[in-house]
């Protein structure tokens, strides 16, 4: 087995280990089994993009080179000579968020892990060593990979600063990486306390969802903050400053290098040192409790005992007959509880929400709201249909595929009723609630003269959605295996989509100049989708005995 560098390193204060209870022996041999692991590793990056023959070690090598190419950018925060809280605040930022978010998709499942104690407490190992050795683990993880990020702003430092900001820079790097792993691992104990493993499950879930929307947001944001020609640099106490944690790391800085004294410094100053070691101490003393806590992720939950009652209401008011009612319940279900599911669709809820307002996010910026009011920017709204396009496309997929032999135990006579439960299910969970949220917000913001539009808003992209379903390969819901869309061609079908939204939003457009005419097409789209949805979901002949033949994971 390999003898790691910072085993010997840990060699070198085990001391500390010993005073805080942990049989240092056995921590470091289950810390040489882990490490070992890790070169067989997947990392989350790639992971959608890898095959079988790829190379696990290649992939860390180019998330390492990945991670160090992005941490040429915190060069410029690192290169100015003064305003260091301001700069080293922003640099923490982006560290920060980095760090923590890569922490939640890769080392979430090991921190909440339960093999460990299957495999170890039957061995004499007690429950404080081996949680030291899996935070240790997790901890020596996120330091190589914050000094990959930060290593050449922080080498630059030595030459462009000198050793004194160089040596902060790198005690600060350590008190950050503490301070976000102690700080995660309490959150995921107060979730345990409170909600079941399934629910902790869910909000880490979420958690990966939403990183994509606040990078765009971000985007956004921080190239309009760098755009203000006339930008206050005086660094002016508030009290929300003091929850900040990125302000925390950049005030020593400024209170070191920048030779600023006051006493709103010395406390932030102060919070970087005090905050990350009162959290890892009170995380020495619930270790205990945390692990009798993760306990709740064996078990099911409040998930397994949904009752169903809003589904199966409305499946009663949309649905024709008790076929397309039952696959709208099993869509929405599926729809619910299936996490890859959720994990490849619903970051696009994020951005169809966020979309529509980017591009009228200058004049909000600058404060121009009078041309908003009497412009047609509410024709955004349908980049929402960007939603349909990614659950139509994935709706296909399970991770409990091999259930899919339900469909041909079922007596059901062709595929029409199953596929038109299952839109109008998407429809109705996906697609209504965030037209609605969407409507509700420009409504707001351009006045109620758009309502009549918002209408034919819903009723275009209800017509669209069985547009969708018609370009896209036909499959029943939930009966292939992920890896099976890595292998789909789906781009021809997403451009002649993007077109017909295109298409869509432009007689919209039209008929807006026309007088009533906006309401002319609201009866012409009511007409087309009772047309549309009573023709794309006409019986197959070929299909008059029964279930087209399953293929085996698509």
């Amino acid at each position: 087995m390999n003898e790691f560098r910072v085993l010997k390193l840990l060699d070198r204060v085990q001391w500390i280990f010993k005073r805080l209870g942990a049989d240092y022996a056995v921590m470091r041999r289950i810390l040489q089994v882990k490490l070992t692991m890790d070169g067989r590793r997947t990392p989350t990056l790639f992971s959608g993009a890898q095959n079988s023959k790829l190379n696990i070690e290649g992939s860390s090598f180019k998330v390492q080179w990945l991670y160090l190419l992005l941490g040429l950018m915190l060069l410029v925060f690192v290169a100015p000579r003064d305003h260091h809280i301001l700069m080293m605040s922003l640099l923490f930022s982006i560290v920060m968020f980095l760090i923590t978010t890569t922490l939640i998709s890769d080392f979430s499942t090991v921190m909440l892990d339960l093999r460990d104690k299957n495999i170890l407490f039957s061995k004499p190992v007690d429950r404080r060593t081996l949680n030291m050795a899996k935070s240790i683990h997790i901890l020596i993880y996120l330091l190589t990979l914050t000094l990959t990020f930060t290593g050449p702003s922080l080498l630059f430092s030595l030459f462009r600063h000198g050793p004194m900001f160089f040596f902060l820079y790198g005690a600060e790097i350590i008190l950050m990486d503490g301070f976000i792993l102690v700080f995660t691992a309490l959150v995921y104990l107060l979730i345990l306390r409170f909600f079941d493993g399934e629910k902790l499950k869910d909000i880490i879930n979420y958690v990966q969802i939403i990183l994509s929307v606040v990078v765009t947001v971000g985007a956004q944001l921080v190239s309009r903050l760098f755009n203000i020609s006339e930008l206050g640099l005086e660094f002016t106490p508030a009290w929300w400053h003091y929850l900040l944690p990125p302000v925390w790391f950049g005030a020593p800085f400024e209170l070191l290098m920048g030779g600023t004294r006051s006493q709103s410094l010395t406390i932030l100053a102060a919070l970087s040192v005090v905050v990350p070691l009162v959290l890892f101490t009170a995380y020495i003393r619930l270790m205990p409790l945390f692990e009798r806590s993760l306990q709740k992720l064996a078990e099911q939950g409040a998930a397994g005992r949904d009752s169903g009652r809003l589904p199966r209401l409305l499946s009663e008011l949309v649905c024709r007959n008790r076929v397309e009612a039952m696959f709208f319940r099993f869509t929405w279900s599926m729809m619910k509880h299936e996490r890859e599911f959720k994990l490849r669709v619903y970051p696009t809820v994020g951005f169809a929400l966020i979309f529509p307002y980017i591009f009228i996010f200058n004049q909000v910026w600058s404060g121009d709201l009078a041309s908003i009011r009497g412009s047609k920017s509410f024709l955004f709204i349908y980049y929402c249909a960007l939603l349909m396009m990614t659950a139509v496309q994935m709706v296909r997929y399970s991770a409990s595929y091999k259930g899919a032999w339900i469909y041909r135990a079922i007596p059901l006579q062709g595929t029409a009723m199953v596929h038109r439960g299952m839109l109008k299910a998407m429809v109705m969970k996906l697609l209504l609630p965030l037209l609605a949220l969407e409507a509700a917000v420009f409504v707001l913001l351009l006045g109620s003269w758009i309502i009549a539009d918002m209408a034919v808003v819903v009723l275009a992209l209800m017509l669209y959605s069985v547009i969708c379903f018609l370009t896209f390969p036909k499959a029943l819901p939930f009966s292939e295996k992920y890896e099976a869309s890595q292998r789909k061609e789906f781009t021809g079908s997403a451009f002649v989509q993007l077109f017909i939204l295109a298409g869509l939003a432009g007689v919209h457009y039209v008929f807006t100049l026309i007088p009533a005419g906006i309401y002319i097409y609201l009866v012409i789209l009511a007409a087309a989708n009772v047309w549309v949805w009573r023709r794309a979901f006409l019986p197959d002949p070929s299909q008059s005995g029964g279930l087209p033949t399953l293929r085996a994971g698509g």
